[in-house]
């Protein structure tokens, strides 16, 4: 619990524009889960499973829906939508240590870099030639800027971020640790069984209010740049590669794996563990479930997935040995309709009544 963080009931109403239900005066420190939170603690119920445990919480207060809050006796922030009003607040919990203006003197700045003097930049940081560093700015320990790279303002890089050269990022991004972005495209040209590499030249352009989690990893453009559009975020572990076109406020979940010059569309929700092949389309509004193999292009919003679902072991070797017999069973089926005329046919010369 963070004792310096300290908002009244009646303050947090006020920024979520919720209805105070009981004391405008108690003092909330934290944010915790219905079951765990003590009584300087702000929960919140969104998912009905969790309903049963609301009458035993020891919240200070909770964000609950109208209906939710009709027979609840406590202290209660009403909203349309508590799990929204939750993301909105945990920022002014959040302890995550605060950036300071300035440059490290462990640093390494190119003497063509242009840093912005609200910008925190941390120990061990290089920022090479002709980079841009924005208004409040901040780069975490250990990061490394390319060339030509332009980060836009208020952005946030964690530690050991890695941006390779003409990488262009706008306001407001999230870059956890670990992240590659500009590395190169998986290019080469075969030539009597050898590998023959491909310069990529291309650069990423990544767009305002995008978040990129832990270790992800997004490939430079061979020609073009590999675009990731406004509002997308991307989770822990995922590979982008060159030339894909990520569309505004797509959403993907960890270790999906993109292949190249794949264009997907807006507002899409990608599951855990998909891989997509290259050179397809995705349209807009299309939510593809976990572990899913995409090998064409979807033109159609919808949810899809690929796959079976989970079975004892037992179950599932019975039914990989009948998939093993798919084919023959195919086979089977088709010399059967070849021989349904004859079957079905009245022979000739016989009338019907």
């Amino acid at each position: 619990m963070q004792d310096s963080i300290a908002f009244t009931l009646a303050q947090l109403a006020e920024q979520l524009n919720a209805r105070l239900q009981g004391e405008g005066g108690r003092v909330i420190h934290g944010l915790a889960a219905l079951q765990d939170a003590g009584p300087e603690q702000l929960s919140f119920l969104a998912n009905r499973q969790y309903r049963k445990l609301l009458a035993d919480s020891q919240a200070g207060a909770v964000l609950l829906t109208e209906a939710d809050a009709a027979d609840y006796a406590g202290n209660a922030l009403i909203v349309a939508d508590p799990y929204l009003a939750y993301a909105r607040i945990s920022h002014q919990f959040d302890p995550r240590p605060k950036s300071r203006p300035g440059i490290h003197p462990s640093a390494v700045i190119a003497d063509s870099a242009r840093i912005d003097a609200s910008a925190s930049i941390g120990a061990g940081v290089v920022v090479e030639a002709h980079a841009v560093i924005g208004a409040n700015v901040t780069l975490g320990a250990q990061c490394f800027v390319g060339e030509r790279c332009h980060i836009g303002a208020d952005s946030w890089l964690a530690p050991r971020v890695t941006l390779y050269h003409d990488v262009r990022m706008g306001a407001r991004c999230v870059i956890q640790s670990g992240a590659v972005i500009g590395g190169e495209g998986f290019g080469f040209a075969n030539s009597g069984g050898r590998w023959n590499k491909i310069a990529q030249i291309g650069g990423v352009l990544i767009g305002d209010d995008v978040e990129i989690g832990a270790n992800t990893t997004i490939d430079r453009g061979a020609l073009s740049d590999t675009v990731i559009s406004n509002g997308v975020k991307l989770d822990n572990q995922i590979q982008i590669a060159h030339n894909v076109h990520i569309g505004e406020h797509t959403a993907m979940a960890a270790c999906v794996g993109i292949s190249g010059s794949t264009h997907i569309g807006r507002h899409c929700m990608i599951a855990g563990g998909v891989g997509m092949v290259g050179h397809i389309e995705v349209c807009d509004n299309v939510f593809v479930s976990g572990m899913t193999m995409v090998t064409r292009s979807i033109t159609e919003p919808g949810a899809y997935s690929s796959g079976t679902a989970m079975q004892t072991a037992g179950e599932w070797k019975k039914s990989a040995a009948r998939f093993r017999q798919l084919d023959a069973l195919a086979k089977r089926v088709q010399q059967l309709e070849k021989q349904l005329p004859a079957v079905t046919q009245p022979p000739q010369g016989s009338s019907e009544s």
